[in-house]
């Protein structure tokens, strides 16, 4: 039942923004339904995935036996002579690592097509751009081939651009080109590392079979495919026969790297008098870093979500910021565990200081759309935290926050979109006693706002509280970061309280007032079409509130073994 299943959830947006581009120009009403429909289509067949997902599934993450869905088909292949295959694979899949991903990108992306409905200017090459963003981020999520998922990655950057760059507010340009420019570099440091581990692992089923140790490729057992990884180690197989791979899991298990490669564990190659594996880490680290985004690499945020039209602001804090979280977890740690540990006093200190940093910045802004965006920055910084400590409860703790911030995230962004589209204006100061007007307007921006703060009840309390657990824990577990860094960290709770009361309370509370008279008028509660985005996301903020077994339990047999990884490599 789940054959195909991963790519008809990437692949019916790509097909929906092929039909947007080609229908002509009178029967323009109907992009904004295909684009509802299509996204509305992956977010059932999404669904479908999750209650299908079979969570007793155990094993490593290093190894496809811990995978569900699987979709791999070699795409193409090179005979490269004396220096064997050059092979990669359309390769999809869900474990524990991303299943909740999918689905958190399928409830956004659908969210945020509901959102679009109120765009006028170019709806064409809005909803066909909007719809192959969807494509790609849905991909990114899915892929576990190293190339497939850079393509992924490299695809988003062109419709954000634009989407940015066309639909965007008064400095739309410079915020596009920044975004663009940004994220650029972090993809050129990916690649650099996506070639150096090309030329350092290899396929041992794929070489087995090339080799004649086995027959075919569906014939292999675990047995044959040890045998192959020992021949090779020993020099025993041919390097014409060796076919060299992008399969992100087999990079995550350091048996499958040819001896004395440029990144195998025993190699003593070196770049800029640091241990290659070391200096892979940190350009994987910094690349993911930038899209997360944490400090210092987060100065692209807050212009890009000042100026992006809301639905966009939408997707990329709900969706594209978790790009940056699930990028670091899928290659960063798990190629490089070793040097994960090395630097994991780094990551935890980089990831305190974002919580601080974006809290502080937060409490110092006018415009409530960069509070918002500073406070992603901060929320982030969980995420950060969560995975330096290297414990099961700190892993699972960043993989929930990213979840949870998603739907917070988005629902802030709706908010702020609400009112801009009444007023066009975000100024705080420029408001006041807005709950006399908009009552039910006020409970939504009350409940993500205290949502958001980490208040018991709401899924933002969960991640939290399981980042502080794994954070406290990991100085007597594996000694990963120091006892003092999560301590630091909860004056970001502190601040994060103070910004979105402050707020609330100057927006909201006492007598009546907006700045511009004239605006008043504009000034009416929820529509119909505002109810159906904000329901379900206040739903589930507080049924993951309630009930966190829901993703915990979906989540939580990978992540032992990827945090079971962690610690074999530190023995």
């Amino acid at each position: 039942m789940t054959e195909h299943l991963l790519s008809y959830i990437i692949f019916i947006p790509l097909l929906a923004s092929l039909v947007v581009a080609l229908l002509p120009k009178r029967l323009a009403d109907s992009y904004r339904l295909i684009a509802i429909v299509a996204l509305g289509l992956s977010l059932v067949l999404s669904v479908v995935g999750v209650s299908l997902f079979d969570s007793d599934v155990t094993g490593l993450t290093n190894s496809e036996a811990s995978l569900q869905m699987i979709e791999k088909v070699e795409w193409f292949s090179i005979n490269l002579g004396s220096l064997g295959r050059f092979s990669v694979d359309y390769f999809l899949g869900v474990d524990g690592l991303n299943v909740s991903m999918l689905l958190l990108a399928a409830i956004v992306l659908f969210i945020g097509a509901i959102s679009s409905w109120n765009i006028k200017n170019k709806r064409k090459g809005y909803f066909s751009l909007y719809l192959l963003l969807s494509s790609s981020v849905l991909g990114c999520f899915v892929a576990l081939d190293f190339f497939l998922f850079y393509l992924f990655f490299e695809f988003m950057l062109l419709p954000m651009y634009f989407l940015i760059g066309i639909w965007g507010g008064p400095r739309k340009e410079y915020a596009a080109i920044k975004f663009f420019l940004y994220t650029l570099v972090g993809s050129i440091l990916i690649l650099i590392v996506m070639i150096g581990l090309y030329n350092s692992v290899y396929d041992p089923i794929k070489t087995g079979a090339e080799a004649g140790i086995f027959e075919s490729i569906s014939s292999a057992t675990s047995d044959q495919i040890s045998e192959v990884q020992t021949q090779v180690k020993l020099g025993n197989v041919s390097s014409e026969n060796i076919v060299k791979s992008f399969n992100m899991i087999s990079m995550a298990n350091e048996d499958n790297y040819l001896p004395d490669s440029f990144l195998s564990k025993s190699s003593a190659a070196q770049v800029f008098g640091q241990s290659a594996r070391w200096m892979a880490f940190l350009a994987l680290l910094i690349g993911f870093a930038i899209k997360l985004p944490a400090f210092p690499f987060h100065t692209w945020l807050p212009d890009a979500h000042v100026e992006a039209p809301t639905p966009i602001s939408v997707v990329l804090a709900g969706i594209l910021l978790k790009i940056g979280g699930y990028g670091m977890i899928r290659t960063a740690f798990s190629f490089f565990p070793d040097s994960a540990y090395h630097y994991s006093w780094l990551i935890g200190f980089f990831g305190m200081f974002s919580i601080i940093y974006g809290a502080l910045n937060a409490l110092a802004q006018k415009d409530i759309k960069k509070l918002i965006a500073y406070s992603s920055v901060s929320h982030m910084g969980f995420v950060l935290l969560g995975l330096a400590a290297l414990t099961v409860e700190g892993v699972s703790g960043a993989i929930y926050q990213m979840f949870s911030h998603g739907l917070i995230s988005a629902t802030l962004f709706l908010v702020a979109g609400v009112l801009y589209d009444r007023t066009q204006n975000r100024l705080i100061e420029n408001y006041g006693g807005l709950a006399h007007q908009l009552p039910k307007y006020t409970v939504v921006v009350s409940i993500a706002f205290f949502a958001s703060l980490g208040l018991p009840g709401f899924s933002g309390f969960i991640g939290e509280l399981m980042v502080f657990l794994g954070a406290f824990k990991s100085a007597s577990f594996i000694g990963a970061i120091p006892m003092w860094m999560p301590v630091v960290a909860t004056l970001g709770l502190v601040l994060s309280a103070g910004y979105y009361l402050w707020t609330l309370q100057r927006m909201f509370f006492g007598k009546y007032w907006v700045k511009d008279a004239a605006r008043h008028d504009n000034l009416k509660d929820l529509t119909l079409r505002e109810y159906l985005m904000f329901v379900p996301l206040i739903a589930m903020i507080i049924w993951f509130g309630i009930f966190p077994g829901t993703l915990l339990d979906l989540i939580s047999n990978s992540v032992e073994g990827f945090t079971q990884l962690m610690v074999q490599a530190v023995k």
